[in-house]
């Protein structure tokens, strides 16, 4: 290098550095080993770090001036120099992938390791696309934040804080990238989630099964009635198999729940009616109890056809979870103990466990086929059916 660009770096001398009249000069100081400022004819100037990394020369980047001071460039270039007389890469560290890439790599790991990786890629779908093309050192704390608050106020807490626990997840997981970068959603407070409590009442029960049954979609109505009367998971009905059930005795063998485990659900009368029908009907076809022309081969997404039979109904703010609230509920109303109601929903928890693991199934059957025949009875009491031709 030209020993005239070579000098003790000052604050003043630095300012006086004349610019190029084209194109750029670097400067090196004579006190930090490897530290040089860059001066560009339009009078830019930033300091950089020239090192030889694994026997190529490269320019680290470190801040302009003055926006980071001569003290901070030395601190800063002294650190590089250090990792890289230990043999590091200090660039291996800077790879500025982008969010899309991340998602890419976040979406593959999580299909080994979970089962609700659909959920992760309907949240990056639908919440984080815009950000796909920056690079993931570019996202901030701020920009999470406000992410956070928009989804709060467009689609509710609930998802607000299940899309700022994914980010913080998948940012968690960036190292393993090869990108060293701050998490930018740690700190941020989640949403108060008020439990829910909505489940139908006695007077929308006939409401609700007149208009099951004016459903033109037989295997729609049948979905949501199986909802109500086994008081399932959305999901794990959905891709009800026929070979999971059994109908000496009533029960439905779900293999894998949200617990990660295999559980039994008893099928009260009216749903052994219903699934019984549909195996005559479609188990030549298809495996599953609600075929579609979906890619899984099964149903999906139900939540259009939801909307128009509770529109139908007149019943507001009722969503299809609350369905498998509304058969504890009314197995509650009809005397069941806390226990018998959790066996019977497929509820599986370290405090609750030891107390399932004693009951018999008796006790369970009685009370879901009390729960669902009250529930029929009470949507008839109106003039309404039970939803069944």
């Amino acid at each position: 290098m030209p020993e005239k660009n070579r000098l003790a770096f000052t604050k003043n001398a630095l300012e006086k550095l004349p610019a190029p009249t084209e194109g750029r000069t670097y400067f090196y100081d004579t006190k930090t080993p490897a530290l040089a400022l860059c001066v560009t004819a339009n009078d830019v100037r930033t300091f950089y770090v020239y090192k030889r990394v694994n026997g190529t020369p490269k320019r680290i980047k470190l801040g302009r001036f003055p926006e980071i001071t001569l003290e901070q460039a030395r601190k800063k270039a002294a650190k590089l120099t250090g990792e890289i007389a230990e043999g590091r890469d200090p660039t291996a560290d800077k790879k500025f992938i982008t969010c899309g890439e991340l998602f890419e790599a976040w979406v593959t790991h999580a299909k080994s390791h979970k089962r609700t990786w659909g959920e992760d890629q309907r949240l990056i779908n639908k919440f984080l696309s815009p950000w796909k093309p920056r690079r993931i050192t570019a996202v901030t704390r701020a920009d999470v934040q406000r992410l956070h608050s928009q989804i709060g106020t467009d689609n509710g807490p609930y998802q607000a804080n299940r899309v700022l626990s994914l980010i913080r997840a998948i940012w968690y997981r960036a190292p393993n990238y090869g990108v060293h970068v701050e998490n930018p959603a740690v700190g941020i407070q989640k949403f108060k989630e008020e439990s829910r409590d909505r489940f139908l009442q006695a007077d929308e029960l006939p409401r609700f099964f007149a208009a099951l049954a004016d459903e033109p979609d037989e295997t729609l109505r049948d979905f949501f009635l199986i909802a109500l009367l086994v008081g399932a998971r959305r999901g794990n009905i959905q891709c009800m198999r026929f070979d999971e059930l059994s109908f000496d005795p009533p029960t439905w063998r779900i293999p894998q729940t949200k617990s990660g485990l295999a559980v039994y659900v008893h099928l009260p009368p009216a749903a052994v009616e219903i699934l019984a029908r549909r195996h005559a009907d479609y188990a030549h076809r298809s495996p599953y109890v609600f075929p579609s022309r979906s890619k899984t081969g099964h149903l999906v997404e139900p939540k259009a056809a939801w909307k128009r039979i509770i529109t139908r109904a007149g019943i507001a703010n009722l969503r299809i979870h609350d369905l498998r609230r509304t058969l504890g509920s009314w197995q509650a109303m009809n005397g069941a103990s806390l226990p018998i109601i959790g066996k019977s929903l497929g509820h599986r928890s370290t405090a609750s466990t030891s107390v399932y693991a004693r009951l018999t199934l008796e006790p369970v059957v009685e009370s879901v086929n009390a729960a669902t025949t009250a529930m029929i009875q009470a949507g008839k009491a109106k003039g309404g059916d039970d939803g069944q031709e």
